[in-house]
């Protein structure tokens, strides 16, 4: 069955709407019976042929067991593979909203202009930026816009962002000096990461 976790982990990999829910749920239902009849097959015909039925049964059922899991593992790659791109683009399309806010811009201006630029490094983020923008023209709520892209990605550092513009128009701050802030800790991070891979460059080599 569908639950709010699993219509959150479908939007984390980049897909929405009923159709995916729909498709998901229906393959990981079917998937478990239909590696169980074509490893029962294979084994029955093939190179086990010699085995009884219900030892060649068995191992189709530890196959099938095995395909219960098939279509998790392959949501959890897609996740992983867009947080990854969203990662790398995030500093960057953080310094560019940063401009944009200062120069006079609104957030749903910045938003859609970020969008357009970062499209190149990472189509994903372009994705959420755009959606976003869209949700902070029609939500009466603009928090939930805010909240919605911290939960769609499931990054820290998206959702510390977001936290931070969701306190200034609650309390009235600067927005401007709010993204100043998150965006040289993005800077620093970045920093952090080079230099760990750095320090993990001569073990490697050696």
């Amino acid at each position: 069955f569908a639950d709010e976790n699993t219509v959150e982990q479908l939007a984390r990999a980049g897909y929405r709407g009923q159709g995916p829910l729909t498709t998901f749920l229906f393959a990981r239902f079917v998937t478990p019976f239909a590696l169980f009849f074509i490893g029962l097959f294979y084994m029955q015909f093939t190179v086990f042929s010699a085995n009884p039925l219900w030892q060649n049964a068995l191992y189709a059922l530890f196959v099938g067991m095995l395909g219960a899991y098939l279509p998790n593992i392959l949501l959890k790659n897609r996740t992983v593979k867009r947080q990854q791109s969203i990662r790398r683009a995030w500093p960057d399309a953080l310094d560019l909203m940063l401009l944009c806010v200062e120069s006079g811009m609104s957030v749903e201006h910045a938003f859609k202009r970020v969008s357009k630029e970062v499209g190149m490094q990472s189509a994903e983020l372009a994705e959420e930026l755009t959606l976003t923008t869209a949700e902070l023209s029609f939500l009466e709520d603009r928090t939930r816009a805010y909240d919605n892209v911290g939960r769609r990605t499931g990054l820290d550092n998206v959702k510390s962002v977001m936290t931070a513009l969701i306190q200034a128009d609650r309390h009235g701050t600067s927005v401007g000096s709010s993204l100043r802030v998150m965006a040289e800790e993005g800077r620093e991070g970045r920093m952090m990461d080079a230099e760990k891979k750095a320090a993990a460059l001569p073990p490697k080599l050696t």
